[in-house]
C-alpha cells in the first residue's frame, strides 16, 4: 500500500512564510518523512539554511509568540546543474509535494522551472513502478494552480501523481523590519539572517480529495473535500474580502498593524455586517446543502473566528501589506468587486463591501501613475467575459462617488 508504515520523502518548492510555516513544517512534526527536502534559488538562503541545517519559525498564538526549530532539512538551488540533479532524484522517490511560489506563473519561468524538474521526475515514477506514488499540493492562492501546473508538465499521470489544490486560510508573512525583530523578540530564520517568519498557529487546511489508490499521507492534519470550489470562494469572497475591506478602511485611520483596528469599532461592525450578512448569505444561498460550513450557524462561527484571528496582536499584521496591488482586489473576479457581484447575484445588496471597494479605489488614486485610472478600471472591467452592461451599471452605481 502507497504511504505505509515506511518514511516518506517530502519536497517543497519556494522557501518564504507559507513553505516554511506550513507545509514544510508540518510535514516535520508529523514525524512520517525521513527526507524534508526545499528548492530554492537565492544563493545566500540556500547557504543560510544549509549551515544551520534547518530554520526557526515564529508561530503567533493567541497569548504571545512561540519559536520551533525545524531541522534536518536538504535545501538545494534547482539553477546549480549539481542540485538540480538532486531535487529530481528526491522528486522522484517523493510521495508528498508542496509548491508554495509567489504566483502560478512561477511554475514555468527558470532552467530548469519546476514544471521541468517535475517531468524529468515524473517520468522516472512512470518509468519505474517502485517508485512510489504522488500527491502536489499547490498553494500559489490560485482557485486552478493544480491544473495550470499539471498542464505544465504535461504528462499522463493517472494512477501515479495527483496535483490538488488548496484552501489555505493561514495567515503569514516575511518580517524584514530590523525594529520590529528586536521589539517582539523574533527569531531569524537563521542565525545571521535579515529576516524572519511570522505565520498563525492555524492549521485548518483544506484540500482536493486524493483518488489515488490506498495513499495515506504523511501530512495527516489536512482536510480533503470532494469539491473544493465552494471553499476556495468563502476564502476569497469571505476572508480575503473582509481582510481587505478593513485594511483599506484603516488605512484611511491610519492604522499600521490590523490589531490597531480594534480602537476603531465601526471598521470591524461594517467587516462582521460584511463578511456574514452579505457575502456569507450569498455563499449560504448559493451552495445550501453542500457542507455545514453553508449554514448561518456554522459560516457566523467561521466569521467570528477569523475576524478575531485578523486582530491578533501577536500576529503585527502590517496593513501595507493587505492593501497592496489594489488594481487586483479591484479586478472584476478579485475580492473585492467580485464580492459584490457574487452577493448581487444572490438578490443581496453589498452596501459594506461598496464602502471597502471605494476605500481601494481612494487608495488606488493615490497609488496609481496612470492620469485616468478609474477608465482604465472600468475599461478591464468590460473586458471581462463575464461582465453584462446590467451587471456593469449596478457596480459602477455603487462605487461611482469614488470614480
Amino acid at each position: 500500500m502507497v504511504g505505509s508504515m515506511k518514511k516518506n520523502t517530502y519536497v517543497g518548492f519556494g522557501f518564504g512564510a507559507i513553505q516554511s510555516g506550513l507545509l514544510l513544517y508540518e510535514a516535520f512534526q508529523s514525524g512520517k518523512f525521513s527526507r524534508l527536502v526545499v528548492a530554492e534559488v537565492v544563493p545566500e538562503v540556500v547557504a543560510a539554511v544549509r549551515e544551520a541545517k534547518g530554520y526557526l519559525l515564529n508561530i503567533a498564538t493567541a497569548d504571545g509568540i512561540e519559536q520551533h526549530i525545524i531541522s534536518g532539512i536538504e535545501i538545494y538551488n534547482p539553477t546549480i546543474e549539481q542540485d538540480a540533479a538532486i531535487l529530481v532524484e528526491a522528486l522522484a522517490e517523493a510521495q508528498e509535494i508542496g509548491t508554495a511560489l509567489p504566483s502560478v506563473e512561477f511554475f514555468t519561468r527558470g532552467a530548469p522551472s519546476v514544471a521541468d524538474l517535475l517531468k524529468q521526475a515524473f517520468t522516472e515514477k512512470l518509468n519505474n513502478p517502485e517508485q512510489p506514488a504522488a500527491v502536489v499540493y499547490t498553494a500559489e492562492n490560485n482557485n486552478h494552480a493544480a491544473e495550470v501546473l499539471k498542464d505544465a508538465v504535461g504528462l499522463d499521470l493517472a494512477g501515479r501523481v495527483q496535483f490538488l489544490n488548496t484552501v489555505v486560510g493561514k495567515m503569514s508573512g516575511v518580517v524584514i523590519d530590523e525594529k520590529q525583530i528586536d521589539e517582539d523578540g523574533l527569531s531569524r530564520v537563521t542565525p545571521r539572517a535579515s529576516r524572519a517568519f511570522l505565520v498563525e498557529e492555524f492549521n485548518r487546511i483544506l484540500i482536493d480529495k486524493i483518488m489515488l489508490p490506498g495513499f495515506l499521507r504523511g501530512i495527516e492534519v489536512f482536510e480533503e473535500k470532494a469539491d473544493l470550489l465552494p471553499f476556495e470562494e468563502a476564502k476569497l469572497y469571505g476572508h480575503n474580502a473582509a481582510h481587505a475591506l478593513i485594511g483599506y478602511l484603516a488605512f484611511e485611520e491610519g492604522c499600521r498593524y490590523m490589531s490597531d483596528v480594534t480602537a476603531f469599532p465601526e471598521i470591524l461592525k461594517k467587516a462582521r455586517a460584511a463578511f456574514i450578512n452579505e457575502s456569507g448569505a450569498a455563499l449560504i444561498k448559493k451552495y445550501a446543502g453542500l457542507d455545514p460550513l453553508f449554514t448561518e450557524e456554522e459560516f457566523q462561527a467561521y466569521a467570528e473566528d477569523l475576524l478575531e484571528r485578523m486582530m491578533n496582536p501577536w500576529l503585527r499584521d502590517q496593513v501595507e501589506r493587505i492593501i497592496r496591488d489594489p488594481g487586483r482586489k479591484l479586478e472584476w473576479n478579485d475580492r473585492l468587486i467580485g464580492t459584490m457581484r457574487l452577493v448581487l447575484s444572490q438578490g443581496i445588496r453589498p452596501d459594506n463591501f461598496a464602502e471597502g471597494a471605494k476605500a481601494a479605489l481612494r487608495y488606488l488614486s493615490v497609488q496609481s501613475d496612470m492620469t485616468d485610472y478609474a477608465q482604465a478600471l472600468v475599461e478591464s472591467w468590460e473586458a471581462e467575459p463575464t461582465c453584462s452592461r446590467n451587471e456593469l451599471a449596478a457596480i459602477f452605481g455603487m462605487v461611482s462617488e469614488s470614480l
